[in-house]
């Protein structure tokens, strides 16, 4: 055998095993009692086997993590090989996760598949859904990608005329709002539809750099390496740049204080901020919402004088405090001691305020001078251990009310050393301004749409498959636009997977106490009477965001 023969390598001591390797990979298709005879005959048979041959020896290195890549899960598509068979709650699942290799089928069905693979993928899926309803809740977290699928075509979102496009920019800057009938027979030659559908695109951006992406900014780090920055190193450049960006800022924060604009973000490179105006999410006073937050942002605020809350936080502490109450009811007949349970459910330890007394039991005990005694950032670190803990986490969110505490934060951010990256990619560049409706020194933008056709694979054949995708940071406001416009379009039934923006899904905890009298002359603000009787609502999602809407028969169903 030539594994006998003197001057190999150790490594080739048994090149029949080694060729065996090389022919399971194509033995999927090949006929199965071909294996056995690959030591004996190494060469491949067959014309598409041929045409793959390589030398063995000369792919060894790589053989070992192409053969642990090539088993693929038989259920990761239905029977025929195409994964379009597959019911609409798979897409759901992790878009990592490779499919098997497939024959040739139409090319149309391909472009579905990797728009709805293409999105992030929840962490956790609901087992089921949420009962039909005619409104779905208010959504606070900024979407980066929305892909809409239905039965029925899309092609009154598609190229738009001049003049349409012009009404749909003149109706956003006037707030005029378009009401549809409950279904529209020909939607492509529906005017009022597409001009509609132009002006639920339009959002405000500052500042705007076209060649940088500035949004997300958490994480944006990767995305923004090599691209030109030429404030990085120019001192001066980043003080007019902050400069233009404070007169911005303070231009949104007056217009929501005026109740012109319902809310809008600051998007930050370690936090964002989101600001609503009174009337909004069920308070009856203007809020600011921060996450995530650490304990530094945090004493700053307090030493700054600004009233702040951790919604989440308590909440959950007030669940644990309510478990243990419980679970203590239960011991007490066996003699269990549950109180230290209590202690670590809620705020820390009582036992941690003895630690700010005087050691004068060591000196009772004669060995003041034999132990080493904790300093004070020991114990004041070990006091707030429990608030340390939920640094850069949803928990950490920080909820400010009240239009006094708002304006003191305003002031607070704009002379806030960490708003703005000292080092990386972000260096000297102020945070992002997303708003609705136009501010002073606001570009205006629009999301990307487009519209893709296809043929999925169902039980009796094909069937066409048309989508929308809207790319962008899709706001609260736009995602209601867009629903209010697909149901009469699309005959009231259409899917859409929602990619959120992580970090903002804690948004969507409840800023206001359960009964708190909310305002009821709300002005129109620029936004359609629909969307601002949602975003009125007081919300329900938590720490979570909506993953999955469904319309069926004009009513909504939905995953969070």
């Amino acid at each position: 055998a030539a594994a006998a023969e003197p001057g190999h390598s150790p490594g080739f001591k048994k090149p029949p095993a080694l060729l065996r390797l090389k022919r399971k990979r194509p033995g999927r298709r090949s006929d199965p009692t071909g294996v056995a005879d690959a030591a004996a005959a190494p060469a491949p048979r067959g014309p598409s086997a041929a045409a793959r041959r390589r030398n063995p020896f000369s792919s060894l290195d790589n053989a070992p993590q192409r053969a642990a890549a090539a088993p693929q899960s038989p259920a990761a598509a239905p029977a025929g090989g195409d994964p379009s068979a597959a019911p609409f709650w798979q897409f759901l699942e992790p878009a990592r996760e490779e499919k098997p290799l497939r024959r040739a089928e139409p090319a149309e069905s391909s472009d579905i598949l990797t728009l709805s693979q293409d999105l992030h993928s929840p962490l956790a899926v609901p087992q089921v859904p949420s009962s039909p309803s005619q409104e779905f809740p208010a959504d606070w977290s900024i979407k980066t990608r929305v892909l809409f699928m239905s039965s029925q075509p899309f092609t009154w979102a598609e190229h738009l005329k001049a003049q349409e496009e012009a009404q749909g920019f003149a109706q956003h800057c006037r707030a005029t709002a378009t009401t549809l009938p409950q279904s529209v027979q020909e939607p492509r030659l529906c005017p009022e539809l597409r001009c509609a559908f132009q002006q639920s695109l339009v959002y405000w951006l500052h500042p705007s750099l076209p060649w940088l992406p500035l949004f997300p900014r958490l994480g944006a780090d990767r995305r923004m390496a090599g691209k030109a920055c030429p404030w990085a190193q120019d001192e001066a450049l980043q003080q007019a740049l902050m400069s233009d960006w404070s007169v911005s800022f303070t231009s949104l924060y007056n217009l929501l204080r005026a109740r012109l604009c319902p809310y809008f973000y600051v998007c930050a490179a370690q936090f964002s901020v989101l600001f609503r105006a009174a009337g909004l999410a069920g308070s009856a006073v203007p809020t600011a919402a921060i996450g995530p937050t650490t304990r530094g942002l945090r004493e700053a605020m307090r030493s700054e004088g600004i009233e702040f809350s951790l919604p989440l936080l308590e909440k959950s502490r007030a669940r644990k405090q309510k478990n243990s109450e419980e679970s203590l009811e239960t011991e007490t007949a066996d003699g269990v001691g549950g109180g230290s349970s209590v202690e670590n459910a809620g705020e820390p330890a009582p036992s941690d305020d003895d630690d700010d007394g005087s050691f004068s039991w060591l000196e009772e005990m004669g060995v003041q001078d034999k132990v080493k005694k904790p300093d004070a950032i020991s114990i004041q670190l070990r006091k707030e251990k429990h608030e340390v803990q939920v640094d850069h986490r949803p928990e950490s969110l920080v909820l400010v009310r009240g239009s006094s505490n708002t304006f003191t934060l305003l002031n607070f951010l704009i002379s806030c050393r960490s708003l703005v990256a000292v080092a990386g990619p972000q260096a000297g560049l102020p945070p992002t301004l997303l708003s609705p409706v136009a501010f002073r020194g606001g570009t205006m933008q629009t999301l990307k749409a487009r519209t893709v056709s296809g043929r999925a694979r169902v039980p009796g054949g094909f069937e066409d498959v048309f989508s929308l995708e809207v790319l962008g940071p899709v706001l609260p406001h736009a995602l209601h636009a867009l629903t209010l416009l697909l149901g009469p379009a699309q005959r009231g039934a259409f899917r859409a997977l929602l990619s959120p923006h992580e970090p903002s899904a804690a948004f969507n905890s409840c800023p206001a106490p359960p009964q708190e009298a909310v305002p009821q002359d709300i002005p129109a603000c620029g936004l359609h009477p629909k969307t601002l009787d949602q975003l009125r609502q007081c919300p329900t999602l938590g720490k979570s965001s909506i993953r999955l809407l469904e319309m069926k028969d004009y009513a909504y169903t939905w995953k969070a």
